[in-house]
């Protein structure tokens, strides 16, 4: 005699609900866990910077980091001498296929999207363009900003792309730096006379913890 089991329809949606749990805890953890080992393997190549500890003065710099609904965010005061005739760039990133993303120019808020540090450099300027933008855990709870969901996967030698009124400005990915949220140093380019670019996001993934800083130099 065959005995033949069937599962009540309770048990099928209980066993539903813990597989969607399963899966849904999965995209949570594994690209944690895969960035953590990014950051091991980047260390042990010597290849990625702790930033660190150095003083800066901020009155001088006119930059801050302010907590804006819990997340601590940099704030720059800075004003120019001169206001650029455009007020967004577009930003191209081959190898993560970012292309022709505008960056707003001159602006502390976050929610827009790619937003440029005010008073930094702008493209193709002496000193360091500095852009910020939210990450996001996976492709599953991915935002319409999180554009810098995938940074951590450059490497050295990438390029970075500014395009502004016509002009267009290549820089070479040259170091990566893991920083605490508060760290200010990050702003300030490697020497005076260089034209770098840098692209800051919150790591691990979707999280806020650390910031994730790419260096790039102009060509």
């Amino acid at each position: 005699m065959i005995t033949v089991l069937r599962r009540t329809p309770g048990k099928v949606i209980s066993l539903g609900f813990l597989s969607i749990g399963v899966f849904v805890l999965m995209q949570v953890i594994l690209p944690i866990t895969s960035f953590q080992i990014w950051d091991l393997q980047q260390k042990i190549a010597n290849q990625t910077l702790i930033s660190p500890k150095q003083k800066i003065d901020r009155q001088i710099l006119g930059i801050s980091v302010q907590n804006k609904d819990n997340f601590p965010a940099f704030t720059s005061y800075l004003k120019r001498e001169t206001q650029p005739n455009y007020s967004r760039f577009g930003l191209s990133v081959p190898r993560l296929r970012i292309e022709k993303t505008d960056v707003l120019v001159d602006t502390n808020d976050l929610s827009k999207g790619l937003v440029h540090l005010p008073g930094s450099a702008l493209p193709g300027e002496k000193g360091n363009v500095f852009i910020s933008g939210h990450s996001a855990l996976n492709q599953f709870f991915w935002q319409k900003n999180a554009v810098f969901a995938k940074l951590a996967d450059l490497k050295k030698g990438d390029q970075i792309i500014a395009e502004t009124l016509g002009s267009k400005f290549v820089y070479e990915v040259i170091d990566f730096k893991i920083v605490d949220p508060q760290d200010l140093s990050v702003i300030i380019p490697p020497e005076d006379r260089g034209r770098y670019i840098s692209l800051m996001t919150c790591v691990p993934p979707g999280l806020n913890f650390k910031r994730l800083i790419v260096l790039g130099k102009m060509l």
